[in-house]
């Protein structure tokens, strides 16, 4: 190798032109234009062949310092440093997997080539052949024996070692901040992976995938409140889905004996580091099984995520999880026995007694109760834990606890402190579901600000038509990315999150 080698010793090139950016994006387009006319090969249509950085790493992780092979590979990416002058160079080309030195000569390229390279800038991207090496510095390194230039960045990346600080760029300019950091790139391979993971999980117990609209005539399955929008042809208002909860349950009745859905849910709510308009979820629904069982199953399907990535966190998601009763969780850690404050006014006094700093006027026992769990209790559950066995108040499609009048045979599933899932043994009786659905518009009609489900007629005639006991489960995707990626807001593992203007 030629002496001149230096990581490998040298400094990186400055962008040139850096007085302004109109005028460094003129000096890259005339860069560009000068490609075209002198280089026939440039920006072509295709680069076959080229393979992973990373499986090149992985392959020659065994060379010692100074060692040389004749292995030819072809790798494709983008420029992200430059080193070195006179007879040598050092380059830096990064693909989706990772990063790797370049080493370019001009006794091997040619003046003419050699020259041609070195004026490329960062951010530009190019397809590179060559044998592999290791420097004697110790890093892998690919000998450039041929090249070519793939496109141009008329625009320069964002800075190699700072990356980008401005938190609301990296949200709303997602290319640059994948383009930045190694990190981000791979925290969405993570959440692939993860996706993936449970869709082979799901898979494999012989659950069928199915679509069901996106747009819906009446939403249902959350209480939430949905996005409007309206069919032209048909002159009629749509929303855009909360769940897919209800059709699932119609194909339960239909006979497809276990189901789940894996795609985007819409609720017209706040945006916090838990909350974003357009979600990831899946849904699954089984016949024959109940809460207890699906309890068992999200176990399995968290485990099954967690591995697909390595997770090596403080978490422990390995079964059996914590369990709590609703009413037990809320005492724990209020004081409040819900048990003996059964309606609002006697909830709102207990509230004020012990000095908890909780809006009460206005409130419905029920929504008291909620409240308490969100705010004194979740933010505490941070190992995997699952709360059971709900008001019947908050939960109209559940059915009824088989011991305990009042309540309904549901859970919620919380990790990191926050919800990641929601389960029921479903509700199939059809009269009770009817008496539910009159009850929330009794809700409804009162006011009071609280969200209620819609009556849907279609639905409970296909309860009529008989569906067999099953247990279904709503896992939050973005969030169980959150949770086995250690990041603490929903914009991190969104690739695009809702933004103010």
């Amino acid at each position: 190798m030629s002496g001149s080698e230096e990581r490998e010793g040298g400094s990186e090139s400055p962008e040139p032109g850096r007085h302004g950016l109109p005028e460094l994006m003129a000096e890259r387009r005339a860069k560009a234009e000068r490609l075209r006319q002198s280089d026939p090969g440039a920006f072509p249509y295709a680069f076959p062949g080229a393979e992973p950085i990373e499986g090149i790493l992985e392959a020659y992780a065994h060379l010692a310092d100074g060692e040389e092979t004749e292995d030819v590979h072809r790798v494709a990416g983008r420029l992200a440093a430059r080193r070195g002058a006179g007879k040598a160079a050092f380059l830096d080309l990064v693909d989706r997997t990772g990063k790797i030195q370049l080493h370019a000569r001009v006794d091997v390229l040619g003046p003419e080539l050699f020259e041609r390279l070195l004026s490329l800038d960062l951010g530009d991207l190019v397809g590179v052949d060559g044998a592999v090496l290791r420097s004697r510095h110790g890093e892998l390194t690919l000998r450039v024996d041929r090249f070519q230039i793939l496109a141009k960045a008329l625009r320069p990346p964002p800075d190699k070692h700072h990356g980008l600080s401005d938190v609301e760029t990296r949200y709303r300019r997602r290319e640059l901040d994948l383009i930045a950091s190694e990190d981000a790139r791979s925290l969405f391979v993570d959440r692939a992976r993860i996706i993936s993971a449970v869709r082979a999980y799901l898979d494999s117990n012989a659950f069928v995938e199915v679509e069901t609209p996106v747009l819906q005539p009446l939403y249902g399955g959350a209480l939430a409140r949905p996005f409007t929008t309206h069919h032209n042809a048909l002159d009629r208002d749509l929303y855009l889905r909360v769940a897919t909860e209800l059709y699932l349950k119609r194909l339960i009745v239909g006979g497809l004996e276990r189901v789940y859905e894996l795609g985007k849910d819409f609720r017209n709510e706040g945006v916090s580091p838990k909350h974003n308009p357009e979600f990831t979820m899946v849904e699954w629904y089984e016949a024959y099984a109940d809460y207890e069982d699906e309890a068992r199953r999200l176990e399995e399907v968290v485990s099954h995520a967690a591995a697909a990535i390595g997770y090596g966190g403080e978490l422990d998601f390995s079964s059996p999880w914590r369990r709590l009763s609703f009413f037990e969780a809320i005492e724990a850690q209020t004081g409040i026995d819900l048990e003996t404050h059964r309606d609002g006014e006697s909830l709102s006094a207990a509230i004020a007694e012990r000095g908890l700093r909780l809006p009460t006027e206005g409130l419905t026992w029920v929504q008291l109760a909620d409240d308490l769990l969100s705010k004194f209790v979740e933010p505490t559950l941070q190992q995997p834990t699952f709360v059971f066995d709900y008001p019947v108040e908050i939960s109209p499609l559940a059915r009824e606890h088989r011991t305990r009048p009042g309540l309904v045979e549901r859970w919620e599933a919380f990790a990191g402190g926050m919800e990641i899932a929601n389960a029921f043994s479903e509700l199939t009786d059809a009269d009770v579901q009817r008496e539910r659905f009159e009850a929330q518009q009794r809700l409804a009609s009162g006011g009071g600000g609280q969200e209620f489900h819609p009556y849907d007629e279609l639905f409970l005639q296909a309860l009529e038509q008989g569906m067999p006991p099953a247990g279904g489960v709503g896992l939050g995707i973005d969030r169980l990315v959150m949770v086995l990626t250690g990041r603490q807001s929903i914009r991190e593992v969104v690739l695009f999150p809702a933004m103010r203007d």
